[in-house]
């Protein structure tokens, strides 16, 4: 065999062995970010999820404040209250007022 013959089939070897391992990767990545080398749960931070700004807070049936209050609501309102945001609009003008 010539060095021609030689350089043709090696070429060719190569070319076989990188398209096969391209088309394996991207078989196994399969719409999952390259980046990311294990497996990740779905985002599930609630704000971005339709579903808890339509359904009543699960604890209405306790709580008389979050009675008729979504899920995001009450999330919203837990948030308020751990930072100390004024409630009402009552409560703001208050605090307007003693500022001054």
């Amino acid at each position: 065999m010539n060095t021609a013959t030689k350089s043709i089939l090696v070429g060719s070897i190569a070319s076989i062995g990188t398209f096969t391992a391209i088309k394996g990767y991207q078989k196994r990545m399969n719409g999952k970010n390259p980046d990311v080398n294990f497996e990740t749960l779905e985002d599930t931070d609630m704000r971005n999820s339709v579903k808890v700004d339509q359904e009543e807070s699960v604890n209405a049936d306790f709580d008389q404040e979050e009675k008729d209050l979504t899920q995001l609501d009450a999330a919203y309102r837990a948030d308020w209250q751990a930072n100390g945001f004024p409630q009402t609009h009552e409560e703001m003008e208050r605090l307007k007022k003693e500022e001054e």
